[in-house]
C-alpha cells in the first residue's frame, strides 16, 4: 500500500494489515520516518529503530504464514518515558536518571503488549518525574500543541509526549501514566481520547512511579474502540470482553461542586452542547452537589497532597542532594512540599482516603456514572508559563484541578473531545467511574462517543 497512513486510528491501520493491504515492516518504516521528520522534535526522547524493525518483520512473517496474533498484530506503540524498556534507560524525563543502568527486562505491560504483536517504536517525552499537568520540560524540550493555530500552546503533563504523538498522527497510540490527570489531561488539550483504568487494573512492574497510592496506567489514541482493544490485551486477552452499549437510559450525573469552579466560557458551552446532544439521544442527565469533594481539597490545604508526601519520600535523596541542580526547579519546589507532610498526616490522609471512598459509592446510584468538562480551561500558551514560576504553579494548580479528584477515589475515566473552546483549542468530555467499573465505563464510553463529538 502506498500513502500517507498517519492519523489512522488503530481499527484503520488492522484492518489494512489483516487484510494483507499494508506490511507491518512498511508500516514500521512510515511511522520511524514520519517521527524523524516531523517539525517538532520534542515529542520524543528516543526512538527504537531496530527493535521495532525486528518485531515488525516478526509480525510481517506471522501475517503471511496466516498465523497473525489478533487485531494489534504490527501496529506502532510508543511508550511514556517511564516503562523500562529492555536494554535503554528509563530517564523519566529528566537527566539525573540517565546514568542509570539500562533495564534488564521490559516492564510487564510492554512485554503483554509485546506479546499481542504491537511494534515499540519509541519512548515520548514528559514532565519530570511525571510531577507537572502542563508538560514542560527544560531538559528534553517541550512539545507544542498540534491543535494550535495562533501560538505555541502546552501540549498537557505529564504525558506530553503521548498526546502530541497521537494527535500529530505519527502513532495510533501512545501510553501514559495518570496519577493526578496525566493521562486525561494531554487527551482534552490535543483533542483525543484518553483512558485511564482504574489503579491496580494492569501490572505495574518496570514502571517509574511517582505516588504508588495514586499511579494508574492507560492509552492516549483516537478512539475509543482502540482503547478497548488496548485495555484487553493488557490484561492478556485475545478478545476484548465489553460490548458496545447503547445511549437510551444511560445515566449520568453532573458533579456541580468543584468542577465548573472559574471555568471558561468556551468549555462549558462545548459541554452543555455534548449534554444536550447526549439528553436528544435518550440520556438520562441529572445535577448534584458533592461537598465531599470540596471536603478534598480542604484535606489537601490542612494535611498536604498525598502525592507530595509520596514523590518526596521517593526523591527525597535527590532533591536534598546535588541533583536537585539538574532537575526542573519547579518539580523540586513541588516535592518539597510533601517534607511538611508528617507522618501522622499521612496516616491521617490515607484513613480519610478510605472513608471517602466508602461514602462516596453512597452518593452515586450503581447505574450511573459522572460526566463532567475534563479541565476548566483550553490549553494556554506556553511562553508565560516557561518565564513566570507564580503563573506556572497557579496553571499546573487549576489544570490538575478537576482530574485529580478521580484519582483520589481512584476512578477509572475516559476524556473524549466534545467541541473546542478559545482560540479553537479542544474540549474534552470526561467519563468517570467507581472504581473497578472499567467494562461498564469502557461499553458506555463506545455507545457515546459519535454523539459526544457531534
Amino acid at each position: 500500500m502506498e500513502g500517507d497512513i498517519g492519523g489512522k486510528s488503530i481499527a484503520q491501520l488492522s484492518v489494512l494489515i489483516q487484510g494483507g493491504a499494508l506490511d507491518p515492516i512498511g508500516l514500521a518504516e512510515q511511522t520511524l520516518d514520519a517521527i524523524a521528520n516531523f517539525r517538532d522534535q520534542s515529542v520524543f526522547v528516543s526512538l527504537t529503530p531496530e527493535r521495532a524493525r525486528a518485531e515488525a518483520e516478526a509480525s510481517s512473517r506471522r501475517i503471511r504464514e496466516g498465523r497473525s496474533l489478533g487485531v494489534l498484530d504490527g501496529i506502532p506503540i510508543a511508550w511514556k518515558d517511564l516503562f523500562d524498556l529492555e536494554g535503554k534507560v528509563t530517564t523519566a524525563g529528566s537527566t539525573v536518571l540517565a546514568r542509570e543502568p539500562a533495564a534488564q527486562a521490559d516492564a510487564a505491560v510492554v512485554a503483554t503488549l509485546k506479546a499481542a504483536g504491537m511494534v515499540v517504536v519509541g519512548r515520548t517525552n514528559m514532565s519530570e518525574f511525571a510531577f507537572s499537568g502542563l508538560g514542560i520540560n527544560p531538559h528534553y524540550g517541550t512539545p507544542e500543541n498540534p491543535a494550535s493555530t495562533d501560538v505555541p500552546r502546552i501540549p498537557g503533563g505529564s504525558s506530553s509526549g503521548a498526546g502530541v504523538a497521537v494527535a500529530a498522527g505519527l502513532v495510533p497510540v501512545a501510553m501514559g501514566t495518570d496519577t493526578g490527570g496525566s493521562i486525561r489531561i494531554p487527551a482534552a488539550f490535543n483533542g483525543i481520547v484518553g483512558y485511564k483504568g482504574t489503579r491496580g487494573r494492569y501490572a505495574m512492574q518496570g514502571v517509574y512511579p511517582l505516588s504508588k497510592s495514586l499511579d494508574s496506567l492507560g492509552p492516549l489514541c483516537r478512539t475509543v474502540q482502540d482503547a478497548v482493544w488496548i485495555d484487553a490485551a493488557m490484561r492478556g486477552l485475545t478478545l476484548p470482553s465489553i460490548a458496545r452499549d447503547e445511549i437510551w437510559g444511560l445515566r449520568l450525573v453532573v458533579p456541580e461542586t468543584v468542577f465548573f469552579d472559574d471555568v471558561e466560557d468556551g468549555v462549558v458551552s462545548a459541554f452543555e452542547n455534548a449534554l444536550c446532544r447526549l439528553q436528544d439521544a435518550g440520556a438520562i442527565i441529572r445535577r448534584q452537589a458533592f461537598p465531599i469533594f470540596s471536603e478534598l481539597f480542604e484535606l489537601m490545604a490542612a494535611k498536604g497532597p498525598l502525592v507530595t508526601a509520596e514523590a518526596f519520600a521517593l526523591h527525597r535523596s535527590r532533591i536534598l542532594g546535588p541533583d536537585a541542580e539538574q532537575m526542573d526547579h519547579r518539580v523540586v519546589a513541588r516535592t518539597r512540599l510533601g517534607e511538611k507532610t508528617s507522618m501522622a498526616s499521612y496516616i491521617d490522609i490515607l484513613n480519610a482516603r478510605e472513608r471517602m471512598i466508602a461514602a462516596l459509592a453512597t452518593m452515586i446510584h450503581p447505574d450511573e456514572f459522572l460526566v463532567s468538562p475534563t479541565l476548566p480551561h483550553v490549553a494556554p500558551p506556553t511562553a508565560p508559563l516557561v518565564t513566570d514560576d507564580d503563573l506556572f504553579a497557579k496553571t499546573n494548580s487549576k489544570t490538575l484541578r478537576n482530574t485529580l479528584i478521580g484519582n483520589f477515589f481512584n476512578w477509572c475515566g475516559v476524556s473524549i473531545p466534545c467541541g473546542t473552546g478559545d482560540a479553537g483549542m479542544p474540549v474534552g468530555l470526561l467519563l468517570s467511574g467507581l472504581p473497578n467499573t472499567d467494562e461498564q465505563l469502557l461499553s458506555m464510553a463506545l455507545a457515546v462517543e459519535e454523539t459526544v463529538r457531534g
